[in-house]
């Protein structure tokens, strides 16, 4: 079970006929991505800006080859659009946003049983450039092929720090934005092993916020099983304590979970700490030489 893409990757919309699906459809097809086809129940046999729309995941992989998907359903569906993408795919990437935590408990022990790589929900998707695969809904045009794999919570910080490294020259191998939510379907540590074993990716950034503790637990797997340079950051200095923080409503408190900590934590475990996404550009130039 791996998180990463390759250029083979052939990708479903789940929720195609929806405005939101059809649009990302499009810009996915226009920057190379092979979208294959939709599913919308109660719509099959129909065609939707040219790809052939499915009433099942299972018929749409069948006759089109798929080994991915992207879900573009409201909320309250999208438990049952992940768990019926695990029966049939090998990659599932939720954008949707506020997918109840509940539901997200039981979708991610299953997935895990199914040996399914789930990104997100909440989630901006995966970049490869090399790859010219893009699932989900990150600007394409800030990306270019090169060495440095990125991980993060935070959507918005994943474009500016990208953009900052093509601008800097410094391109990327792949994009893994895994969502601010509670329980995300993959975790820092699951795409850092990822990355661990990719030939493309010589140095890792890991983009991380206040709130919870994956990023100490990224900092404890790095130092024992990562062999490739990883620098960080993390949003969140100036957050006054004890407050809810965020999109995922990060909650901090006795000291854990702020952005000092954190920075503690992998600056102990030799993982260099960037105060500024500019100052990551010049952290990875640094341990790339």
């Amino acid at each position: 079970m791996s998180v990463l893409v390759d250029a083979s990757t052939k990708v479903i919309v789940q929720g195609l006929t929806g405005h939101e699906g059809s649009f990302h459809a499009q810009r996915m097809i226009a920057c190379g991505t092979q979208v294959v086809g939709g599913v919308t129940p109660g719509k099959g046999g129909t065609e939707e800006v040219g790809l052939p729309v499915f009433d099942t995941v299972e018929e749409a992989v069948r006759k089109t080859g798929a080994s991915a998907s992207v879900i573009f359903v409201p909320a309250p569906f999208a438990y049952d659009a992940i768990l019926e993408a695990s029966d049939s795919l090998q990659t599932v990437v939720c954008v949707t946003e506020g997918v109840p935590v509940k539901d997200m408990m039981i979708a991610r022990r299953l997935i895990h049983q199914k040996k399914v790589s789930l990104v997100g929900p909440n989630c901006p998707g995966i970049v490869c450039p090399k790859a010219k695969v893009n699932i989900g809904i990150m600007p394409e045009s800030i990306f270019t092929p090169g060495p440095v794999g990125v991980v993060s919570r935070s959507g918005t910080l994943t474009y500016e720090i990208v953009n900052d490294l093509t601008l800097e020259g410094i391109g990327q191998s792949t994009c893994i934005g895994i969502g601010g939510d509670p329980i995300p379907g993959t975790t820092f540590i699951e795409a850092l092993a990822a990355f661990e074993s990719d030939d493309d990716t010589k140095a890792v950034i890991m983009i991380g916020e206040i709130g919870g503790d994956e990023e100490e637990k990224a900092a404890e797997f790095a130092a024992e099983n990562l062999s490739k340079p990883l620098v960080a950051y993390i949003a969140g200095f100036s957050a006054p304590p004890g407050k809810k923080m965020g999109h995922a409503g990060a909650i901090v408190s006795q000291g854990k979970g702020t952005a000092a900590s954190k920075k503690a934590v992998l600056e102990s475990k030799g993982i260099p700490v960037a105060s500024t996404p500019v100052g990551i550009v010049k952290a990875v130039r640094s341990v790339l030489g």
